[in-house]
């Protein structure tokens, strides 16, 4: 989770300067497209924070933010807000740089993320977000300057050096926490939201050269002159705001289905298929034989449930809970051994 997870922020560009490539363009200063663009993202994100939660409040029998797909998609919409980070930088600094308008966005960003692990390191102490998307963002705006003006092949080949680099040059000397925010390291931190700078910095250099090369070819289209109505208008809109629906998007789900939660209790098989793989994973690592470690996760599961040693809220157990939890477990592997059904355990479901 996360989930997302996640998977999951952005900013909103706060300038009215023209793109660039090498010399000024004449252009809008703010492109709807972009901005409707970036409100998209922001319903991917939190599409997929809705997801997270429902895994995490255990409303879904599994966390499918967590599977392959759902981490696929929390890359693909970090790696599209990043992306975006690039093309407002242009957006912002093309016909030079702004300092005023910078730094104010800059300060926005970092307070924010500073309020990010703040919060999370209260509600989440074990892992907590230290280096999420707005912490990227804000570290990724200040490196990416110097790109603004140096040529557009040299942007690009840092941008695909960068994407290269955990590939290339990882080191556990780098799992050090003080350097976790490079992304260098060999082992993946505990925590909610890791963005770390390798290799995300790459996607929004990419952003960057994308800007501009494809920006001073706009000037003067329809696109750029593109006013967005109906659902256009309202991504537009959200887009310019991106900042502050990132911060308030999620207490705002989580407090919805924490309420659903309660009304409605955990879906029933709330975490059953992890147990089930976990069980059988650990039990074949143990020396078990796989049909019988199958069985037995199943036996072991329907009898936890029915002795109400079932946790779907990751509470711990007792020593007595756990030595009875030990038993049916041996108990349920003997039988399964036997190709036998354990002695008063439930159907396999």
């Amino acid at each position: 989770m996360s989930a997302w997870q996640t998977p999951h922020a952005s900013q909103t560009p706060t300038t009215t300067a023209p793109a660039a490539a090498a010399v000024p363009v004449s252009a809008p200063g703010r492109l709807a497209v972009v901005d409707a663009a970036r409100g998209a993202a922001l319903v991917a994100m939190a599409a997929y924070h809705a997801v997270w939660d429902l895994g995490f409040l255990r409303l879904t029998p599994d966390n499918y933010a967590l599977t392959a797909p759902g981490k696929v998609a929390a890359h693909c919409i970090a790696g599209s807000f990043l992306f975006l980070v690039g093309v407002g930088l242009v957006l912002m600094n093309g016909a030079g740089f702004r300092p005023r308008p910078f730094l104010r966005r800059l300060l926005r960003i970092a307070a924010a993320a500073l309020l990010i692990t703040v919060a999370t390191a209260w509600a989440f102490p074990d892992s907590f977000i230290f280096f999420g998307v707005l912490h990227c963002i804000a570290l990724s705006s200040v490196l990416a300057l110097p790109f603004l003006r140096l040529p557009l092949l040299l942007v690009l080949a840092c941008a695909a050096l960068v994407a290269a680099a955990p590939h290339l040059v990882a080191s556990p000397t780098l799992d050090a926490p003080a350097l976790r925010f490079l992304g260098l390291g060999v082992t993946l931190p505990r925590t909610n939201d890791y963005v770390p700078l390798f290799p995300w910095f790459g996607a929004v250099l990419a952003g960057l050269a994308a800007a501009r090369l494809v920006l001073p070819l706009l000037a003067g289209t329809p696109l750029a002159r593109w006013h967005p109505g109906g659902v256009g208008r309202v991504l537009a809109l959200a887009g310019r705001h991106s900042l502050a629906i990132y911060l308030v998007h999620q207490p705002l789900l989580l407090a919805l289905l924490t309420g659903l939660v309660t009304l409605t209790g955990p879906h029933p098989r709330a975490g059953l298929d992890r147990f089930h793989a976990d069980y059988e994973a650990n039990c074949v690592r143990t020396g078990g034989e796989a049909g019988a470690c199958a069985r037995a996760a199943r036996c072991t599961a329907d009898a936890l449930r029915r002795e109400n040693l079932w946790s779907v809220d990751g509470r711990r157990f007792t020593a007595a809970e756990t030595l009875r939890a030990q038993g049916l477990s041996e108990t349920c592997y003997a039988a399964a051994e036997g190709s036998a059904p354990a002695t008063g355990a439930a159907p396999a479901p």
